[in-house]
């Protein structure tokens, strides 16, 4: 067993996802523990979730703008402080030095002490869904403006150099540290609920699917609800 998550709580949390819903079903309990106890807590959502629908007569642009409603209203749920869109279509994030000078900016600008972000490194989940390319190119590019960039020799111009405490790598395959949801998985149920446009508008299936979810983390972390992420912890 790995890590559970207890004791201090991060001052300023900054969480970097790829499409709208992405960080509330997969750290939206984390963000709202955090919050509640105090945190500023901030969000960037890197895509536009202009593709996220199978009906091909989908406008993509007003979709994109209805989801980024939906964004506002899971982040008052959830208590954040502030969501930036880096407005990215789906599909077409790349880990290139332009997105990654956005996010140090980003990270620079906010200093957080903690940062939650995809897992690059997760790939395949069983034989009957790969890991989407956004995920993985996003989760890439957070890890490459962390590391070596906390030097202030890379990018001066982008601000004074910051490193990150701790790293929470989310949706990961190799999970090492937990965080404790019971308190606030309703608080998760209620955000994830909001990307009706995603999800299918149905609570009682999303509480339904997100408390066995947390119960099955909370059985591998001696906790009744949890999420779990890879654990990276830096020297500050």
């Amino acid at each position: 067993m790995g890590a559970v998550i207890e004791g201090t709580i991060p001052r300023r949390a900054l969480a970097v996802f790829a499409h709208p819903d992405d960080p509330e079903v997969g750290c939206g309990g984390t963000l709202a523990r955090w919050a509640s106890l105090g945190t500023e807590v901030h969000l960037v959502i890197a895509n536009r979730g202009d593709k996220g629908s199978f009906d091909p007569s989908t406008d993509p642009d007003a979709l994109a703008d209805h989801r980024a409603e939906e964004v506002r209203r899971a982040a008052a749920v959830l208590g954040l402080a502030g969501v930036e869109y880096l407005g990215y279509p789906d599909g077409e994030i790349g880990n290139d030095a332009p997105l990654r000078l956005v996010l140090l900016e980003i990270i620079r600008r906010l200093r957080p002490d903690a940062l939650i972000a995809p897992d690059p490194t997760a790939v395949f989940f069983g034989d009957s869904y790969v890991n989407h390319r956004d995920h993985r190119q996003l989760g890439w590019a957070v890890v490459d403006s962390l590391v070596p960039a906390a030097s202030p020799l890379y990018e001066p111009a982008a601000g004074t150099a910051h490193q990150v405490g701790l790293v929470l790598l989310s949706g990961t395959l190799e999970a090492d540290t937990w965080v404790d949801i019971e308190a606030v998985l309703a608080t998760k149920v209620e955000a994830v609920v909001c990307h009706e446009s995603r999800l299918g508008g149905d609570p009682d299936l999303v509480r339904e699917l997100l408390a066995h979810r947390a119960a099955e983390e909370g059985q591998r972390s001696g906790l009744e609800y949890a999420e779990a992420f890879r654990g990276l912890r830096f020297s500050t």
